[in-house]
């Protein structure tokens, strides 16, 4: 793992992620992270992807109220 930098945490709770960094990743003004914990107390940060809101699959996905769901959750949804 590369350290880039040391960020302080803001009053809100808020960081900059510094430029090179989100250079490197293709981060954009805009663009959602998912942010998770491993076992070992560490923060991660994902650039987020969307995924069924079922299954948490990627691929075959379409929009219904504004979740995504994937085309084998949308037919087990409609044959039942």
């Amino acid at each position: 793992m590369l350290a880039v930098t040391k960020r302080k945490v803001d009053e809100l709770g808020r960081i900059v992620l510094p430029i090179e960094l989100r250079t490197n990743l293709s981060i954009e003004s805009g663009d959602s992270l998912d942010i998770c914990t491993d076992e070992r107390g560490n923060i991660i940060l994902h650039k987020s992807i969307d995924r069924c809101v079922f299954c948490r699959a990627t691929s075959s996905l379409t929009l219904v109220m504004d979740k995504c769901v994937c085309l084998s959750c949308k037919n087990t949804i409609n044959n039942t």
